[in-house]
């Protein structure tokens, strides 16, 4: 099993993740509203500006500080570390 960290040392499986997507259209605000409501959503943020939104295979929403395309490299395996100043946005 493949975990892949999506900031603040907060990780999710990589066979379970099915999508990465900005959270910025109103299908997306939708969805994430949907899952709060039925207790589906995990906020990993730590309180920062969500910039991606991870759909998983079991329901469930969870929400990250970390660009769509940080996350994609990690899963992908391409990038190892992040810049500090990146994690604190």
């Amino acid at each position: 099993m493949k975990l892949i960290n999506i900031g603040f040392g907060n990780m999710v499986s990589a066979g379970r993740l099915m999508a990465i997507v900005g959270p910025d259209s109103a299908p997306i605000k939708r969805m994430v509203q949907e899952a709060k409501e039925r207790g589906r959503l995990i906020d990993a943020t730590y309180g920062r500006r969500t910039k991606a939104v991870l759909v998983m295979d079991s329901d469930h929403i969870i929400l990250s500080a970390l660009q769509p395309e940080t996350v994609a490299g990690r899963l992908a395996g391409k990038e190892t570390s992040l810049p500090a100043e990146e994690e604190l946005e």
